[in-house]
């Protein structure tokens, strides 16, 4: 892969206003510039890029290292002047959720986003900020958040997704038989919703820090802008959290079904073979051979017998058929 197809974009940007495209050898040299920052956008970049972006910006060691190798946890870290944010974004690929990282520097005159795996380009929302100087003219910290919100923002549809998916399994495993399928579909589901809760739940700190420690990069106008996220990842949360919740609740139910099922099939059983050993026993003694039993020689023993052992069953079956054992 070529360097100039993993640098996305390279904006100066002053009071709110484009400046142009920066050249990757005349970063450190504008960020000299008083009242001017930098954004710069990567995408999967390679050491060699990443070296001369941390030349250029003068970022610490151990965060670029992060940033090269992704497959890090959501976290916020302060190295001098410069936070270093990891964020877990998400996709649905065909109804499955497909995670990629976004790793930010944020300095008083800088911003870098470097994207690894599935992840949405960040150009409109670059052309959103764009559109509106007066909130770009905020600084880095404003993008910070435009970033954050824009994340975010992703979560949302995933979520409502998964509720969507988790109703039309509920369905299915609403009956009295035991469906594996269904119950496989539901714990896959559920691996999704953690996944998704682990993705989503740290921005909420991320949110916080920036708010109580970093006035430098979220002064004080710019905190309401980190609470609306944080009340919205708040309400993801929430949302994935009873979803969670129903579906356990949903796999349990479905297994007490099963279980009243396969209890009423053993009371069934258990009621028909009670009556089934009335007949069983009385035939069982007529058929030792004994010399001196009841009735053997009279003409109509045959018959009685037979019509005794009937109404005994009669009986029993009534009785039982009142219960509701059969």
């Amino acid at each position: 892969m070529q360097q100039t197809s993993m640098v996305i974009n390279s904006v100066a940007y002053r009071d709110g206003g484009k400046v142009g495209d920066v050249p990757m050898a005349d970063i450190s040299e504008v960020l000299k510039e008083p009242g001017t920052f930098v954004w710069l956008g990567l995408y999967e970049p390679d050491d060699t890029l990443l070296r001369d972006v941390q030349s250029e910006f003068g970022l610490h060691e151990l965060a670029v290292e992060d940033a090269l190798h992704a497959h890090q946890r959501p976290k916020i870290e302060t190295y001098g002047d410069t936070v270093f944010v990891v964020l877990n974004t998400a996709q649905l690929v065909d109804e499955h959720i497909v995670f990629g990282e976004t790793h930010l520097f944020v300095g008083s005159n800088f911003i870098v986003s470097v994207r690894h795996g599935a992840s949405t380009t960040y150009a409109s929302l670059r052309e959103k900020c764009e559109r509106t100087p007066q909130q770009l003219g905020r600084g880095p910290g404003y993008v910070l958040y435009a970033v954050l919100d824009f994340v975010v923002d992703h979560y949302q549809p995933i979520a409502n997704q998964l509720e969507d998916v988790f109703q039309e399994l509920e369905k299915e495993i609403f009956n009295d038989r035991f469906d594996r399928a269904a119950i496989g579909r539901l714990y896959q589901l559920k691996s999704q919703l953690l996944r998704l809760r682990s993705a989503v739940l740290p921005v909420q700190e991320i949110c916080s820090q920036l708010i109580r420690f970093h006035d430098n990069l979220v002064p004080k106008d710019l905190r309401a802008y980190f609470r609306d996220v944080e009340d919205h990842v708040n309400r993801i949360v929430a949302l994935l959290d009873a979803i969670s919740e129903m579906l356990t609740t949903a796999i349990q139910v479905n297994l007490a079904i099963v279980t009243v099922g396969q209890g009423e099939v053993v009371k069934r059983l258990a009621g028909w073979g009670a009556i089934l050993a009335i007949p069983t026993v009385v035939f069982s003694l007529y058929g030792m051979n004994f010399e001196f039993m009841p009735e053997l020689k009279w003409h109509y023993a045959y018959p009685t017998v037979v019509a005794t052992t009937v109404a005994g069953c009669c009986v029993l079956y009534r009785r039982l058929r009142r219960a509701e054992w059969i």
